[in-house]
Parts: structure tokens; C-alpha cells; sequence
């Protein structure tokens, strides 16, 4: 046999190369389209960005979002939340600092009519929160409100009242129905002493008063308000506390009532405020 000394040719050669091999000289670096979205992804999960992230919502108004209700921006504060609510995102945070922005907006454009309504007015707060959020990262605290804002959302939309807006670490939201007001106030406190976060139990404290607030665009202001307001500030730790006019417009008899001492400024002097636990028939 002989021999072919044939130098290989250009054909030759190209029949031992892989047909789907990179041609030479080229490199497996990922071109700059998919390097910005790679760095995107990092940073969408980056610890210090979802801080940021979390700190800029808190300076805004309404902070976390109202998610209840039929409006729009309701809706999709909702999506937000609950998309990835297990992965941090700054992304998601942000998604929900334009709602908070949206909200606001809304609310500062709508025409106020002015109107004094009948209504009973429901404040609550968490009691020494602000010690333990200061103990804890964010991530703990922001658990912490979203689970308390659902479980007194729930609680008042259930017992036909409606929130009118998040106050930091509790809420306000009205009545048409002083029973009602009474046993949400009363279950919203039940409902947000059986949360736990990491070993941490909150503590909510509810007041409620029942008078003619003016109707302004989704909020409610006058005399009547700041009252209810001063009245929650006065419960402890896992207590209801109710005006004598909230009590005169529901069913005396349902309740296990102890008069309390109170006195605060801006409220009628002669103001009679009760403890009161709701009597439930079997």
C-alpha cells in the first residue's frame, strides 16, 4: 500500500473539525445583552438592594398598600404582594412603591363633598411593636404588618365594616353597624394574638367610637375621628375599649363592660369609656 504524501487541503482539513464546533478564536462569554440581564437578576435578589427598597416604600404614604377593596390599584397591590412573596425581590418592592404612589395620587385628586356620615369608627395599633421591630431586621417587621393588616382585613370585611387606610403598625376602618364595630374590634384583637413571628406574639389594642365623621373622598376626618383615635391610644395590651356612644347604639346586654378612667385632650370631658369582652351565645 502507498502512501499518500498529498499535503491535507483546506477540504481535507475541515472534514475533522465538529460541524458545531465555535469557530477559532471565538470566546464562550455571554454577549452584553445577556450580561446586563444576568446582573439585573443579581441585583433583583440582592440583599442590600431589597433594603433600599424596603426602606424608600416605608417614607412614602400608606405604607404597605391597601390590597382590599375592588379598585384598581387594590387589585394590583394584591398581585404584587402575592407574586414571589416567598423570594425577596426589589422588583416586587418597587412594584409596590408605585402603587403607594398611584394611591396617593388618587386620593389627593378626588373631590371632597364633605358629607357627615352615621358611622362607628374602629382604630387599632400593635402594642410595643416599635421595641421589637428595632430588634429585628426588616424582613421580620414587613412579615409581621402584612400578616397583621390581613387578619384585621379579614376580620372587618367579615363583620361588614371597611378599611379606610393603614396607619405604620395598625389600622382605621368604619362601621355602619356599632355590634358589628364592637365584635370585629374584639376579633381583630383575638386574630393578631395568635400570630407568631419567629417566637414573637403581637399584641393589639383596639378603640371605638360612634358619631358623624365627614365622608372625605376614601377618608373620614372631624371630631369624631380624633376621638375614636385617643380612645384606642388609652386600651392595654389586648383590650377593647368603646365609647358610651358606641355602646348606646348595640345591644347592652352582650357585653361584659368595666368602666374605665379616662381622660384625654381634645375629647369631651365628660366622655364615659368601657372595657368591653362580647358575650357569645352558644
Amino acid at each position: 500500500m502507498v502512501a499518500n504524501d498529498e499535503p491535507p487541503t483546506r477540504d481535507n482539513r475541515d472534514l475533522g473539525r465538529r460541524s458545531d464546533a465555535p469557530p477559532a478564536g471565538a470566546s464562550d462569554e455571554p454577549g452584553p445583552a445577556r450580561r446586563a440581564a444576568q446582573f439585573l437578576a443579581r441585583t433583583n435578589s440582592s440583599g442590600g438592594a431589597v433594603k433600599a427598597a424596603q426602606a424608600a416604600r416605608r417614607l412614602l404614604p400608606d405604607a404597605p398598600p391597601p390590597v382590599s377593596g375592588d379598585r384598581a390599584s387594590a387589585r394590583l397591590a394584591r398581585l404584587i404582594a402575592e407574586a414571589g412573596a416567598d423570594r425577596p425581590s426589589a422588583v416586587r418592592e418597587l412594584g409596590l412603591a408605585s402603587v403607594q404612589i398611584w394611591q396617593a395620587l388618587v386620593r389627593r385628586g378626588m373631590r371632597s363633598d364633605d358629607r357627615p356620615v352615621s358611622a362607628t369608627i374602629l382604630f387599632t395599633d400593635l402594642v410595643g411593636f416599635s421595641t421589637w421591630a428595632l430588634r429585628v431586621g426588616d424582613e421580620q417587621v414587613l412579615r409581621l404588618l402584612a400578616e397583621v393588616n390581613e387578619a384585621t382585613r379579614e376580620v372587618v370585611v367579615r363583620r361588614g365594616g371597611k378599611i379606610v387606610k393603614h396607619l405604620g403598625d395598625g389600622a382605621m376602618a368604619v362601621f355602619a353597624d356599632g355590634t358589628q364595630a364592637i365584635e370585629a374590634g374584639y376579633e381583630a384583637i383575638c386574630a393578631v394574638s395568635a400570630l407568631t413571628i419567629d417566637g414573637y406574639r403581637p399584641q393589639l389594642r383596639a378603640g371605638l367610637h360612634t358619631g358623624e365623621p365627614r365622608a372625605v373622598g376614601d377618608d373620614y376626618l372631624g371630631v369624631d375621628v380624633n376621638i375614636a383615635a385617643r380612645v384606642a391610644a388609652a386600651a392595654g395590651a389586648g383590650e377593647l375599649l368603646v365609647s358610651a356612644d358606641t355602646l348606646a347604639v348595640a345591644d347592652d346586654d352582650n357585653y361584659v363592660k368595666r368602666r374605665r378612667r379616662f381622660k384625654a385632650k381634645g375629647v369631651p370631658s365628660d366622655l364615659e369609656v368601657f372595657s368591653v369582652i362580647p358575650r357569645y351565645s352558644d
